[in-house]
């Protein structure tokens, strides 16, 4: 049996809201700045952090359960 885009959109979206919810932040290094001075390489990197909100967690299972339950539209005849 294959999958459908839209179930598989579905399982993406479910996923990613349970990992929201369980992490709830990610951090990522970004280089701000870099400079070279003859031999000697400078750069300063920032560490960002992204908060996950509660309810962008929630609404994504919300979504991809919705995907999973209404039926699609029978494809192409």
């Amino acid at each position: 049996m294959v999958l459908s885009v839209l179930k598989v959109v579905a399982i993406v979206l479910i996923v990613a809201g349970i990992v929201g919810l369980v992490y709830g932040k990610f951090t990522y290094t970004k280089a701000t700045h870099e400079a070279q001075l003859g031999p000697i390489d400078l750069s300063v990197k920032e560490k960002k952090t992204v908060n996950i909100p509660l309810w962008a967690g929630v609404a994504a299972i919300v979504a991809g359960g919705l995907l999973l339950v209404v039926p699609g539209t029978g494809g192409p005849k």
